[in-house]
């Protein structure tokens, strides 16, 4: 039985009611624009919508003000003046991320504006983008909410209109004139291909083999025509793009190249890197065939540039062979960019992109970080993690078992720890290596693995001092192995969950979290099984005979009863591990 529509619209309204919409996520108040928050709006508007324009004509960018007294969410879309009850028109781009986000209703992609949080604030901006087909006269609605109950509902703002009926031009085009490039400004009118990398261009890709259509893929070509190089550049970013030639993999006295969203128009200019600080623009720019496009938050950008240009100081020239970085990050309006959140993707070795034409990836992790990683989960997820469990739950299960004169358990536990000191040693000297000293951006992941360094030495040293077994302080020094071990092994979780998110490995969220968070629930589950099995043997241990509890068994044969339970844990928690190590390791090697 087909429920009616009004059932369907107060179903969703009596589920929203209840979990509301602090992400923005609000494509159910599309239409309607009224939040399902149980209550009924507000009569006087507190906040009003403002434009910096009264005209459009489709093409152009309208600047949309959302101000009033503080607020917790809002929902903008602009719609036909003369019939407000139609579906959104045009399409909006953010001035502040992190404030907002595009949300598309009906079949209007990125049609309407709405919050990130429940953050309180003040003032928002946005662009409006006009359309090919948009109605001679547009008016601006706004829903703006307060506090939970307290909203407004489609606050009128500004009509903007088109002074006559113009034929559409493509959108968030800019002109020659607001371009400060010295050669003239044409427009690119779909993405760029990857059919003739490895043939004709010299292309890198990110991810490997992605097409450049896609909003998730990092491309740059270059492509050589008798004395000058075609460049093409795209990539998801509503900031800046930007590559550059070195002669080694650290940025500094580089050859780099922007494309710049300056206030929705993109700028395209060449810089030099000096160490890594504020790339220095060039006043004069030695780029021709330039070409631009902003869509679908995928910003494109191509020019040509000779192959060799003496007259222009901090030019390469392209007939030698450099690594190649590739970054993207945020930009004000004003032009201004920031530092890339993320490690720019650098390319394995050197390349020469007027030679052989080759199609290739890169890498957002040096080498050297990503065998630091790599080594540290190994060391910390399955030798450490292994050992540990072995020497707690094993010592009864392989008490009558030797190894090279020892006990077996005793063995295993401490080749697994001596391979933990040797692998954790190695990958703590790979960081100083790599930065050549100290690095200050990496916030408390190289304190605390400093930290873990100094335990990780000290326990074997510790050990090497044991008092034997019958000995008054071999209970102190087993509680001060211990307490040491663990502590070694709650800051190296610590650490790890710090480092993956660390600019030059940066492991994909939020999965990385998550895998570690399932690690850490893992091991615990097993360890609290062992315990729950050892505490179940020693009561069974137990009979009442005469009236009086006898122990009929040792401590030791009880726990020999659960031999076959435990070696079947022990193979289960071993496979398990080697689970979410190769699922780490393989998420180190695509960074």
């Amino acid at each position: 039985m087909e429920l009616p529509g009004y059932a369907v619209w107060i179903f969703v309204c009596l589920y929203a009611s209840v979990v509301g919409y602090p992400n923005g996520k609000v494509r159910e108040a599309c239409s309607s624009m009224v939040p399902c928050h149980g209550s009924s709006p507000q009569l006087s508007p507190e906040h009003t919508i403002t434009v910096n324009g009264t005209e459009f004509k489709p093409g152009d960018n309208i600047e949309v003000h959302l101000s009033g007294p503080d607020f917790e969410g809002f929902f903008i879309q602009a719609r036909d003046a003369e019939r407000l009850d139609s579906p959104a028109v045009g399409s909006f781009v953010l001035a502040d991320r992190r404030h907002s986000q595009l949300l598309t209703c009906g079949r209007t992609k990125n049609s309407a504006v709405s919050h990130t949080s429940k953050v309180k604030k003040k003032d928002i901006k946005v662009y409006w983008v006009a359309p090919g087909d948009a109605p001679r006269h547009v008016q601006f609605l706004a829903t703006v909410v307060k506090k939970y109950r307290i909203f407004w509902v489609k606050i009128p703002g500004p009509i903007v209109s088109q002074p006559s009926v113009l034929s559409p031009t493509p959108p968030l085009y800019a002109t020659s004139e607001a371009m400060s490039t010295s050669h003239p400004v044409s427009y690119i009118s779909k993405p760029f291909s990857a059919s003739s990398c490895g043939i004709t261009k010299f292309c890198i890709r990110n991810p490997t083999n992605c097409d450049p259509g896609s909003a998730s893929c990092f491309f740059l070509s270059f492509q050589q025509e008798e004395s000058s190089v075609f460049i093409e550049m795209s990539g998801p970013s509503e900031g800046y793009l930007a590559f550059a030639f070195s002669h080694d993999q650290w940025m500094g006295g580089d050859d780099a190249y922007l494309c710049v969203n300056e206030d929705h128009r993109v700028h395209v200019s060449t810089a030099c890197l000096k160490e890594r600080s504020h790339p220095l623009l060039d006043s004069e720019n030695a780029l021709e065939d330039v070409s631009w496009r902003l869509a679908d938050g995928v910003l494109q950008c191509s020019f040509r540039r000779s192959i060799r240009l003496p007259a222009y100081k901090g030019r390469f020239n392209l007939d030698a062979s450099y690594y190649i970085f590739l970054a993207d990050g945020e930009a004000s309006e004003g032009g201004l960019i920031y530092k890339h959140r993320r490690q720019p993707l650098v390319t394995d070795g050197l390349y020469n992109v007027t030679g052989l034409p080759q199609d290739i990836g890169g890498s957002r992790a040096p080498r050297l970080i990503k065998a630091h990683g790599a080594l540290m989960f190994v060391a910390w997820i399955t030798t450490v993690s292994i050992g540990v469990i072995v020497a707690r739950f094993f010592k009864p299960v392989w008490s009558h078992s030797f190894l090279l004169g020892k006990e077996l358990w005793f063995q295993v536990h401490r080749i697994l720890m001596l391979t933990t000191v040797m692998l954790t040693s190695i990958s703590f000297v790979l960081p100083f290596v790599y930065r050549g000293g100290w690095s200050q951006q990496a916030g408390f992941h190289p304190y605390l693995g400093c930290a873990v360094m100094a335990l990780t030495i000290f326990q074997p040293l510790m050990a090497g001092f044991r008092p034997s077994r019958h000995a008054p302080r071999r209970q102190l020094f087993n509680w001060f192995h211990w307490s040491t071990g663990t502590t070694a092994r709650i800051l190296a979780v610590v650490t790890m969950f710090l480092g993956m998110d660390l600019p030059a490995l940066d492991l994909p969220d939020p999965w990385d979290t998550y895998a570690m968070i399932g690690f850490v629930a893992w091991h615990v589950g097993i360890d609290v099984l062992l315990e729950i099995h050892s505490y179940c043997l020693i009561r069974k241990a137990e009979v009442v005979e005469d009236d009086r509890v006898q122990i009929l068994q040792s401590l030791t044969s009880a726990e020999a009863e659960g031999r076959l339970f435990k070696q079947i844990v022990l193979t289960i928690y071993v496979c398990g591990n080697i689970v979410f190590l190769v699922t780490f390791l393989i998420a180190i090697n695509q960074v």
